[in-house]
């Protein structure tokens, strides 16, 4: 099984697809400031919908921008986590086709090892105001 997440904005997705690409099921669903709370419970969802465990995924792909700084940062990190934790490739795409392209990668034996995002803007920082304490 191939696990596909998109987290760049207000809406997440989620595509799983067979080890050879065919897609088997995608769920999109509004996480707003919610996706830290919500996304592990999304993908362990869409995995037992389909009788699978997570020993089951051979491959994620992970939409890795342009867009949201927290949203990428989120979704790119628990990707790269499942990643490592079950020693499986990750490949990072962008663009309209981008689990088209993450399936392509994953059978031409890619493997980003870890995914960096790609923000296409410079994230933007809330300053400490003066006077207040030091954390």
């Amino acid at each position: 099984m191939i696990l596909a997440l998109r987290a760049d904005g207000p809406v997440t997705e989620l595509v799983l697809l067979q080890a050879g690409g065919r897609e088997l099921d995608r769920e999109r669903w509004e996480s707003g400031r919610q996706l830290s709370v919500q996304l592990l419970e999304h993908i362990q969802q869409l995995l037992s919908c389909h009788q699978h465990s997570w020993k089951a995924l051979t491959g994620l792909i992970v939409f890795q921008g342009p867009g949201s700084f927290t949203g990428l940062r989120i979704g790119i990190t628990v990707a790269n986590t499942i990643a490592y934790a079950q020693d499986i490739p990750i490949v990072g795409t962008s663009g309209d086709d981008w689990v088209i392209a993450g399936v392509r990668r994953l059978r031409a034996g890619e493997t980003d090892e870890q995914v960096q995002p790609i923000y296409g803007a410079e994230a933007h920082v809330t300053q400490p105001r003066h006077g207040s304490p030091p954390a």
